[in-house]
């Protein structure tokens, strides 16, 4: 039997494409618009068709053509339309913001009318759930003829060993549709130590995402050494070694903090390997996380390659950008029965 077939509108360094891949889908096509982002994909994914474009220069009929496929033939169209737009701590204070961004959600819609796919995923970040840009989306999906639900989970439920709440979208044109859940919930969750806990020290790696050496001010240094090891907080440091800036501020306690052994991490953002940024010293040593801690922590394969051609810092924002392979496994694989057991058209 071969495996169904799915396109990446928004594939980043290609966690979605993973998590597909990893259910048994041919993603056939993809498309990305920066050019180190899709760099790393192609390490990752040699054997997808990749458009490093513009998605609104994207012209989905040709796309269609080209994969020699039929409106309707498509199993999967799949994307996570940039979220920094709709995550700003500015969106939370004043409401809806006008990013450019924020429109390209309408993408799904555009190429959804033109390939006319049987199923259809969406992942962003929680705060789209109740944005009108989204109910507009569900109203023509719905115009199209799809049955869709959209739900904010928590991805501890699913295998990601972070406190990670995203967004998802389920439609289908073939039958009712529904987000699954409830038997994911009870489930044990994954912690830091089952995740890196086995990883090579830093110094005995050969993997260039997790042997580096970091320089920071013998200051810096001290404070790191000082924060309690397996969860220990910069609220715990002596209050000489609290910075001027914390001071003025009740909030962001998670910065220069340990993460706990035996929890889940906290949300890997596109600053997990500075300290500064949140909760990412190690449990342990006086180090950030590496690179490769991140992606494992972002459930990549352990091998899972990105291009270092904007440094650590860009690799970090494509770990940090990045959606969860297994995550997007577990609802592919709902979306995979869901495809197999609906009637033939």
């Amino acid at each position: 039997m071969k495996n169904n077939t799915a396109i990446d509108i928004f594939s980043g360094a290609g966690g979605l494409s993973q998590g597909l891949k990893q259910a048994g889908f041919d993603v056939r096509a993809a498309i990305e618009s920066n050019e180190v982002f899709a760099e790393s994909y192609k390490l990752n994914h040699s054997d997808t068709s990749l458009s490093i474009s513009d998605i609104k220069d994207v012209d989905p009929q040709k796309l269609l053509e080209e994969l020699l496929l039929e409106p309707g033939e498509l199993d999967l169209l799949a994307g996570c339309p940039p979220c920094q737009g709709f995550s700003t701590i500015g969106t939370r204070n004043r409401g809806e913001i006008n990013d450019p961004r924020n429109e390209l959600v309408f993408e799904i819609v555009r190429f959804a009318k033109v390939f006319q796919p049987k199923t259809i995923m969406m992942e962003n970040v929680p705060v789209l759930a109740s944005d009108s840009r989204l109910a507009e989306v569900v109203k023509e999906l719905e115009s199209l003829g799809y049955s869709v639900d959209v739900k904010v989970l928590n991805m501890i439920h699913y295998g990601v060993p972070q406190t990670r709440k995203r967004m998802i979208l389920l439609a289908s044109r073939i039958g009712s549709i529904e987000v699954k859940t409830e038997e994911r919930e009870s489930e044990q969750v994954v912690t830091v130590r089952d995740t890196i806990g086995s990883l090579p020290s830093v110094e005995s790696s050969n993997d260039a995402l997790h042997n580096y050496q970091t320089r920071r001010s013998d200051h810096i240094n001290t404070l790191i050494s000082l924060v309690p090891v397996n969860g220990g907080s910069r609220t715990d440091l002596p209050k000489k070694y609290h910075l001027e800036c914390h001071a003025k501020t009740s909030g962001f306690k998670d910065v220069y903090g340990r993460m706990a052994w035996d929890q889940p991490a906290p949300t890997i953002t596109c600053g997990c390997i500075s300290p500064s940024k949140g909760r990412f010293l190690h449990p342990q040593e006086n180090r950030a996380i590496t690179l490769r801690e991140a992606a494992l922590l972002q459930t990549f394969p352990v091998d899972y390659q990105f291009s270092f051609a904007s440094g650590r810092s860009g690799v970090a924002t494509m770990i940090g950008n990045a959606l969860p392979p297994l995550f997007i496994e577990y609802h592919a694989k709902y979306l995979k029965e869901h495809i197999e057991s609906s009637p033939k058209e």
